[in-house]
């Protein structure tokens, strides 16, 4: 197609609030550039920094030894049994997410502003500012990780400022500046209340020409041809030294003023190859593709929108997974009162955020996600001692990044009931070892520690004989007529199925007990209304109007549930899906339906929900998103979430099937996907139009799959390293 779509945004006005502002990241350090020439300012955050609070010290609750106690009251018909499962302890938060300072660079306030532009490239990470006298240009290095900024203004004053929205009164605050051959070395030291705990973020910076003096806390540079400055944050305790620091900033500065460009290279290498591996292009109008990101979103029925918004998401996932994936704000905010803690919200958030990881080929994004686990896996294995009793491992529903201990919960909250996040937590990883084929003995470990937790905990059996998860737990929901621990959730026996399966497939030597433990858990079960019932304990009713469809983890992200292979169940999971209300209108609750509705080939509904969220409001004009309507809470879940939505309405597959444009919306009539990867180990270039599409499938492996498209079903053979080129017919 002519026109290529827009990899980047710009706006013609600097940003005047923080969640409007550029954002560039490596998955380490964040930075929010606001590109105001006169008092420009750069928000630093790192994936690391989280405010001690009390909770780095809990420890889950030892309640192994109630547990049987519990058990027996609930199969006994005890509904609010559950509610005294607890060691009395008030709800604890997370340690919450906040940013590190902000670089201030000002100018003269009678400056020239003319010819102003803002924009940010996804293809490089570059967030660049410019009028008549002034540019700015910043990324965040994955190769060196750093952050890196090249000003060229005749005369600037340079500083680091801690001062930020919600900044604790009691945080000790240190500032340094030093001159030095370059120019000057800045630093700020930060040491939280009552704590032995610091951050240090350390400035380079570097002027090329003109004289560079100390205006203490900051720097000012004077008729310099161009100034360089990099930045890193650490979180230490003690003391960290900062000449060390500096030092090694001054290591990748190299020699002459093409520094930014040497950097910039070693960074292109990585992060421009990751995000042109997937693109999408659905022949918008150049007129809409070439407004600012601010006038586009205010035309939410255009293409164009659904375009950026595509290649936003991608690019703010890829800039926010590193060292560990995205928190619930990315890795960016500009305030330190981040809602939920800026935490990693594993019962949903999470996965729908990093949803695309494997189909839009970002295995970074799965690295990250597999470093959260790993690094936890002693308190996932001390959860389900304290609380179960059992070996193996529990997930937490939230997490700092620090500790994956089981402590966050009270009586309307009982998280510390769920027993499905570790196997929700690991499909990701599955997903990817199936894409690539090959398994990851890291994963595997972990299966095999999932399946042992079940092979101690489903030892309970109703009167038909079935194993009863007891106590259960759908989060964050309750049955109309119970509490919220209970019995039998839908997503909890869809986990624990699907665990031990997944681990049986992974460790054969032991499939047969596992297999058998799983051919022991109850069907699910369909309500009076016709619906896949969220509980699948008799007498405990629906409440449909909620933002979470845990009950539905079998159709989406699992293959339990599909049109083809178990039409009954899937009926249901339709009417389900058709009684469920929004609630307060999460962005998360939208796209989670809209997901789950392709899988279910509803491609009306799947148009409805994203017409919820780009109707909504819902995005800033920095491209990321907010938690509400009316950009109520600053939140990446619709930014992360909707590159998903749109590969799943277009191309699914599962290891042994390919289904292409299963639930296309009216609005999407024409376009193209390239890059796409499938769990069959074979990459897709798909362009449609309401007469034809044409697929173009390069196997990476030899392979029968079953492939589905409106017309039905057929086998279809590939070859690895052989194309095959499919024409099919109007949808």
């Amino acid at each position: 197609m002519s026109h290529a779509p827009v990899h980047g945004s710009w706006e013609p006005a600097p940003a005047a609030r923080w969640e409007d502002a550029f954002l560039s990241g490596n998955g380490h350090h964040g930075a929010l550039v606001f590109g105001d020439p006169n008092d420009d300012r750069v928000i630093v955050t790192q994936h690391t920094l989280v405010r001690p609070n009390g909770s780095e010290h809990a420890r889950p609750p030892r309640l192994a030894a109630e547990l049987p106690a519990l058990q027996d009251r609930l199969l006994a018909g005890d509904r609010l049994a559950a509610e005294s499962f607890t060691d009395g302890r008030p709800l604890q938060w997370v340690q919450p997410f906040h940013p590190a300072f902000q670089i201030r660079l000002s100018r003269p306030a009678d400056s020239v502003r003319g010819g102003y532009r803002r924009a940010v490239d996804f293809t490089t990470g570059e967030a660049t500012a410019a009028c008549a006298d002034w540019n700015s240009r910043l990324f965040v290095s994955r190769a060196d990780d750093v952050i890196v900024q090249e000003v060229t203004a005749a005369d600037l004053v340079v500083s680091l400022d801690h001062r930020l929205p919600g900044a604790p009164a009691g945080l000790g605050v240190g500032h340094g500046a030093l001159l030095t051959p370059e120019g000057a070395l800045l630093s700020l030291r930060a040491r939280y209340p009552d704590s032995d705990r610091a951050y240090t973020g350390v400035t380079l910076v570097a002027a090329f020409g003109g004289t560079t003096e100390l205006v203490p806390p900051g720097v000012r540079v004077t008729g310099a041809r161009s100034v360089l400055l990099l930045t890193r944050v650490r979180r230490h305790t003690g003391d960290l030294d900062v000449v060390a620091e500096g030092r090694e900033l001054r290591d990748l500065l190299g020699s002459g003023e093409g520094s930014y460009e040497d950097l910039l290279g070693r960074h292109l290498d990585r992060h421009r190859t990751a995000y042109r591996r997937v693109t999408l292009d659905l022949g918008a109008d150049p007129a809409d593709r070439a407004l600012p990101g601010s006038e586009l979103l205010k035309r939410p029925h255009t293409t164009a929108l659904l375009e950026r918004l595509f290649a936003a998401g991608r690019y703010h996932l890829l800039s926010s997974s590193g060292l560990l994936p995205p928190r619930l704000t990315g890795l960016w905010t500009g305030d330190w009162n981040t809602a939920w803690s800026g935490a990693f919200t594993t019962n949903a958030n999470l996965n729908l955020q990093t949803a695309s990881a494997a189909a839009a080929a970002l295995p970074e994004v799965t690295d990250a996600h597999a470093n959260l686990i790993h690094r936890r896996l002693a308190d996932w294995r001390e959860n389900a001692r304290a609380v179960f009793g059992a070996r193996g491992v529990v997930a937490p529903t939230h997490t700092d990044g620090e500790s994956g201990y089981t402590y966050h919960f009270d009586r309307e909250y009982p998280h510390q009931l769920w027993t499905a996040g570790a196997d929700w937590l690991l499909k990701p990883l599955v997903d990817h070892d199936e894409t690539r084929g090959a398994q990851d003995p890291r994963t595997a470990a972990v299966l095999a520690e999932i399946a042992a937790f079940y092979e101690d905990f489903l030892t309970r059996t109703d009167a038909d004989g079935h194993l009863v998860v007891v106590p259960s737990y759908s989060p964050e929901n309750r049955p109309a007529n119970a509490s919220w621990g209970t019995l039998n959730a839908a997503m909890d026996l869809s986990a624990a199925r699907h665990a031990l399966l997944t681990a049986a497939r992974y460790h054969p030597e032991q499939a047969g007990k596992w297999r058998e433990l799983a051919d022991r858990l109850p069907p699910h079960r369909i309500n009076a209304d016709g619906a896949l019932a969220e509980w699948a304990w008799p007498g405990l009713d629906d409440t449909y109007d909620h933002r979470h469809l845990s009950h539905l983890y079998g159709v989406w992200p699992l293959d339990e549930i599909s049109p083809y292979d178990t039409p009954d169940l899937a009926a249901a999971a339709h009417r389900a899906l058709a009684l469920r209300g929004a609630e307060n209108h999460s962005a998360h609750g939208h796209l989670h339906h809209a997901l789950i509705a392709a899988r279910l080939r509803e491609p009306d509904r799947v148009a409805h929900a994203l017409r919820q969220v780009l109707r909504g409001d819902f995005f800033h004009a920095s491209l990321m998103s907010a938690h509400y309507p009316n950009r109520d809470v600053y939140n990446a879940d619709a930014a992360h979430t909707l590159p998903a939505v749109l590969i799943e309405m277009l191309v699914q597959s599962t290891p042994d099937r390919l289904v292409l444009l299963p639930a296309v919306p009216g609005a999407c009539p024409r376009g193209e996907l390239r890059g796409v990867r499938t769990r069959f180990g074979a990459e897709i270039d798909l362009s449609w139009s309401p007469d034809s599409a044409r697929a173009v499938i390069k196997p990476g492996r030899t392979h029968r799959i079953e492939l589905r498209t409106s017309s039905g079903a057929e086998p279809l053979d590939l070859v690895a390293g052989e194309d095959r080129v499919l024409t099919l017919g109007a949808r």
